[in-house]
């Protein structure tokens, strides 16, 4: 049965856990240089050895993307259908915009949006093909306007081929973890140098995407996936049934419930143990809920995002919208008996690529803001530089620059 903790025991299942990276990072640092150094050689030999790969290269004919999309099933052809139209409309939420404005007589000043050349997205095809990462990755990078999108998938799943298909991407490519992530960063005869690497992956994908940011822009280093709830009543198989859903995805995965309710603590308890008894996923989700997970009994609401504020979960449930003014640090956030996990895990909009391991205190989920560089403009007419000169060249001067003082001094004084 999962443990039921008052808070005041709970503070380390709620620290956070180190993503052990460092061997993972030995282990896949040769297979980083090979690859850069070899090209195609390197990552067809490892693409053999650990994806199966039986074909000469990594790229999966045009002709294999179109029977596969032909196989879909109508529902499932649907389903994504339906998922991307609402992931799509949120991706072009948020964008940032061009804009060209007044800062003063003479000072014009605004920015020009401009998409990334390449990106690369990585879709983990191993103990679940995720169908849903590969719209999350790829949509938004369509609607940011990047020309060019590759997807790598280590396992040659028909599903992963024909929805690529169906969303237009025809760089697909056989090739999965460290080489995957090194083929992206650098290029070789036959996958294309990208500008960025999105998409989750196991512990020596992200240790890979660790050494190679600098090279490569990347989303973030995931760690194990997580969630917390928020709830002072509900119903316990419906809490039961959130929980598990997350705890399905990893041994590692983590699922908390934070409540005020000793009776609804023991209910949730019970019904976990009741659904694991027919979930055909229960040998994984069980060592997550027994190993990673708790329901943590707090005092008050309160103290319940205060403790969630200190996590910073990938994945926040609370029960309305009065908690929200609290949440500073969360991936994204779920409000409502309604609004399920799994609702923005396919198909309600939001891009479920999130951070994990505490890096919601920096940043929120991948976004088609990723896609895109903003880039500053500005125009000065005479007058306006005229007017800024004793501010520039003092701080030049002051800084010890005395180039930077003569060319504005330079446009005035012949």
């Amino acid at each position: 049965m999962i443990r039921i903790l008052p808070s005041r025991q709970a503070g380390g299942l709620l620290t956070r856990r180190a993503a052990r990276l460092t061997e993972a990072e030995e282990t896949v640092r040769p297979i980083l240089e090979a690859v850069r150094d070899q090209g195609d050689k390197a990552l067809v030999e490892f693409a053999r050895r650990y994806d199966g790969l039986e074909r000469k290269s990594v790229q999966v004919p045009e002709r294999e993307l179109a029977r596969a999309k032909s196989q879909l099933p109508p529902k499932l052809r649907h389903a994504v259908q339906t998922a991307s139209r609402n992931i799509r409309k949120f991706a072009a939420m948020q964008l940032p915009r061009q804009k060209l404005g007044s800062a003063g007589p003479g000072l014009s000043l605004g920015q020009i949006v401009r998409p990334l050349d390449a990106v690369g997205a990585y879709i983990p095809s191993g103990r679940y093909p995720l169908l849903s990462t590969l719209m999350m990755t790829v949509i938004p990078a369509q609607v940011a306007g990047v020309p060019r999108i590759s997807v790598a998938s280590p396992r040659p799943v028909e599903t992963v081929y024909g929805v690529a298909s169906l969303l237009g991407v025809a760089d697909v490519f056989q090739m999965g973890g460290a080489h995957a992530i090194a083929a992206f960063a650098y290029g070789t005869e036959t996958v294309p140098r990208v500008d960025r690497i999105v998409g989750p992956g196991n512990i020596y994908v992200a240790a890979s995407k660790k050494l190679l940011a600098g090279e490569v822009g990347i989303d973030f280093i995931a760690g194990p996936t997580e969630i917390l709830i928020i709830a002072s009543e509900g119903d316990p198989a419906v809490l039961a049934a959130d929980m598990l859903a997350q705890a399905e995805h990893d041994v590692d995965a983590a699922a908390f419930l934070l409540t005020t309710s000793a009776r609804l603590a023991q209910a949730v308890a019970e019904e976990i143990d009741r659904q694991l008894e027919t979930l055909p996923t229960s040998p994984v989700a069980a060592q997550a809920i027994a190993n990673n997970s708790a329901i943590i009994l707090v005092e008050s609401l309160d103290e319940a995002v205060e403790l969630s504020n200190h996590f910073a979960p990938e994945h926040l449930s609370i029960p309305n919208l009065d908690l929200i003014k609290q949440v500073r640090h969360a991936g994204s956030i779920f409000v409502g008996s309604h609004s399920p996990e799994a609702a923005g895990d396919y198909a309600s909009g939001p891009n479920h690529v999130l951070p994990t391991s505490g890096a919601a205190r920096i940043r929120g989920g991948l976004s088609a803001a990723d896609f895109v560089k903003v880039i500053s403009v500005q125009k000065l007419s005479p007058a306006a530089l005229e007017k800024l000169l004793p501010a520039i060249t003092t701080l030049a001067r002051a800084e010890g620059l005395e180039a930077h003082a003569r060319s504005v001094e330079a446009r005035f004084h012949g």
